[in-house]
């Protein structure tokens, strides 16, 4: 038995080795390495275009916007010792954009803080620099976003593109490669928030995406380290969570020793998050001083207009006025997780590659969709793994999302002025969908020409129609929200349509799985 089972490994272990062989011969044989530095070169224009551009809260005292958030807490970190940092002192009011970020996000401030405080220390000088908006201050605060995009976020593009192609063999066509590169490089929404709006959402999504990468080529160690830094640099990482945990365990499961495979991961969680926290894990008051700062209910179960349930229905059900804070966090939370555990059931029983890719996708929309709290910007979360399944859902499918994401952040946008760029990205990523390897997977995917088409037809005469009455009416004064909400209710019925076919997609999987696509136990 021992001598057949060794028979059995070897033309396997064969096969990985070809199959890494491969594709690396597709990256530097065939010019797909090429491609990547071009896609990444032309990336990062247009990531330098939009920081031309306004940003959040630009001009507006007396607190400004996420620009001026972001450089007080640079300001915070490089003045206060460490334990000040999220408590509420002289020196430190936490009513002026108090840190509301796991300690990753406060260690980043801190060494960007030490960069202005280079080049700028009149930018980060305690109290003397709130509102900061010298031209120097601001080029250097926009090169601190571009250089985390560079050092985390391509380089995590790079090392999934570089696993995905290599384990999803009929996905090895050059073009089809480095589409899927621009498709993933190119997301207008993320360029849009990090380089125009101001915000560091490439350092959490690219620790994510490098997650995913390691998941997929089986270190599931350094993915669990990956994703803690993840969550401990933004917390709405957690969106991604009971994938994570779902596919892992799931992958446990089916070891030799369960057990003991269980037990390396939780003690990988265990010690990231112990370093990571380490400077507040001196005393309960510090580390629950912290912890409190992490879940601002006092905000309201959402904030402005977002293309989520409670949003959307509150135009019928006023929740916030019927209804109580604790109220409202326990329905969220049992309508949060009654939406997201059929997906991580799925991976636990059934873990795959693919079923993984849908499982976060389908897992942030559920956050997105009817969790506690949802911005605008995190629209972000489901956008990632909907661009890693670029090559898997149809492509009219991914299109839609794409648009209807931009759209759902088109009032935010418009009021720190960055229609001009919107409208740019807007039409980049049409003409991405339309370029030759966009085109071909459309067709590949389209069932029924004639539905799809009357289906993007009514999306682009609606959309158009609420870009014009946007810019171009003024709603009445009875109702001034009028516009947004219209826009958020028909962005909210297309994400939720998106979520019910996602997940439908992943149970799908369990069917292969079944009849006989099950993977053998690995070692």
């Amino acid at each position: 038995m021992e001598k057949e089972r060794k028979k059995v490994q070897k033309p396997k272990r064969e096969t990985e080795s070809n199959n890494l062989y491969d594709v690396s011969c597709l990256f530097f044989q065939k010019g797909i390495m090429g491609s990547f530095l071009l896609i990444s070169i032309f990336g990062l224009l247009l990531r330098v275009s939009v920081s031309l551009h306004s940003y959040s809260g630009a001009g507006s005292p007396p607190k400004f916007g996420d620009f001026e958030a972001q450089r007080h807490w640079m300001e915070i970190t490089t003045n206060l010792p460490i334990k000040d940092w999220y408590s509420n002192t002289t020196y430190n009011d936490l009513s002026y954009w108090g840190l509301d970020y796991p300690p990753l996000t406060a260690y980043q401030s801190y060494f960007h803080g030490l960069f202005l405080k280079y080049f700028d220390p009149n930018s980060v000088s305690l109290f003397t620099s709130r509102g900061h908006e010298t031209h120097f201050g601001k080029l250097l605060m926009r090169w601190t976003v571009l250089s985390s995009d560079l050092l985390i976020f391509f380089p995590a593009v790079l090392y999934f593109v570089f696993v995905y192609h290599g384990v999803n063999r009929s996905s090895g066509d050059k073009n089809d490669v480095a589409w899927h590169i621009a498709v993933i490089l190119i997301n207008p929404c993320l360029i849009l928030i990090d380089h125009g709006h101001f915000q560091y959402n490439c350092i959490s999504l690219g620790l994510t995406l490098g997650a995913v990468a390691a998941v997929l080529s089986r270190r599931n160690l350094l993915a669990c380290v990956l994703f803690c830094l993840s969550l401990n640099h933004k917390q709405m990482s957690a969106y991604y969570a009971p994938a994570f945990f779902g596919h892992l365990f799931g992958s446990c499961l089916r070891r030799k020793n369960p057990p003991l495979e269980v037990l390396k991961l939780g003690l990988a969680v265990l010690g990231t998050f112990a370093i990571v926290w380490w400077p507040y894990l001196h005393s309960r008051d510090a580390f629950f001083g912290v912890l409190s700062r992490l879940a601002p209910f006092e905000r309201g179960i959402y904030e402005d207009y977002v293309a989520n349930f409670w949003c959307s229905t509150s135009i019928l059900i006023k929740w916030k006025r019927l209804f109580t804070t604790p109220s409202l966090r326990f329905v969220s939370l049992v309508a949060t997780t009654l939406t997201f555990l059929p997906s991580m059931i799925q991976q636990i029983f059934a873990p795959s590659s693919k079923g993984f890719l849908y499982g976060l996708l389908n897992s942030s929309f559920a956050f997105y969709l009817f969790s506690f709290q949802v911005h605008e910007k995190s629209i972000l979360l489901p956008l990632l793994p909907a661009t890693l399944l670029a090559m898997e859902l149809p492509g009219v499918h991914s299109m839609l999302l794409m648009l209807c994401a931009l759209l759902s952040m088109f009032p935010l946008l418009c009021r720190d002025k960055l229609v001009v760029p919107y409208m740019a990205l807007y039409a980049s990523s049409i003409l991405l969908y339309l370029a030759p390897s966009g085109r071909r997977h459309i067709k590949k995917h389209l069932p029924r020409p004639m539905i799809t088409f009357s289906i993007v037809t009514i999306h682009f005469v609606c959309s158009l129609t609420f870009h014009i009455i946007y810019l171009t009416i003024r709603p009445p004064e009875k109702y001034p929200y009028l516009f947004e909400a219209m826009i958020m209710n028909f962005c909210f019925s297309h994400l939720l349509g998106f979520t019910v076919y996602t997940n439908a997609k992943q149970w799908m999987l369990s069917r292969q799985f079944a009849s006989g696509d099950k993977e053998k136990k690995l070692d």
